[in-house]
């Protein structure tokens, strides 16, 4: 009987155990993290060391501003923190591919002309003919190239340098446009 208990316990040792299926590998949720990350170009646009003050001394961290789009109407901003630059970046992509809008986009423009205000920062956008480009200062310069859009107008009406205010300000401009064929709809 022994000997029986044994010959069961070694076949029970040779069976490798299955492994748990890991939360992040649900049905219908792509493995393969490559194939998206192709899809979408990133741009790191504003990087500052933060401090908070602990009992020791100073505490520092890094925060990281990521636009990143697919330049064909799809465009996303993230923010994150992290203790070094490259898990402070990781973080922001991650947190950009979240969020991201659809920008109705009519001959390489945008359909009309908008307007918003985050914070201090106040962007005005504006549609140009074919041919123009982009004609627009850092912050609204990166995220319409990474939106796509090719002939755009912009001015950054607000007195404030800070680029993450600046950048939500356009994504909220961005937010509030609606497609050139509802708005003629609309009027008739």
């Amino acid at each position: 009987m022994i000997k029986e208990n044994l010959a069961k316990q070694e076949v029970v040792s040779d069976k490798v155990p299955e492994r748990k299926r890991s939360v992040f590998s649900r049905p219908g949720r792509p493995t393969d993290r490559a194939a998206t990350d192709k899809e979408f170009d990133s741009k790191l646009l504003d990087l500052a060391r933060i401090a908070h003050m602990k009992a020791g001394g100073r505490r520092f961290r890094f925060r990281a501003v990521v636009v990143v789009g697919n330049k064909t109407g799809k465009v996303g901003i993230g923010v994150a923190k992290g203790l070094d630059v490259a898990h402070a970046v990781e973080k922001a992509t991650r947190s950009a591919k979240k969020d991201l809008i659809q920008v109705p986009i009519v001959a390489d423009s945008i359909p009309h002309e908008t307007y918003a205000k985050f914070g201090a920062a106040k962007v005005l956008l504006k549609p140009q003919r074919k041919g123009r480009g982009v004609v627009a200062g850092g912050t609204v310069r990166v995220i319409c190239n990474l939106a796509g859009i090719k002939n755009i107008s912009s001015k950054i009406l607000g007195r404030t340098g800070n680029k993450l205010n600046n950048a939500k300000a356009t994504i909220l401009a961005l937010k509030n446009l609606k497609y050139a064929a509802a708005r003629n709809s609309s009027k008739t």
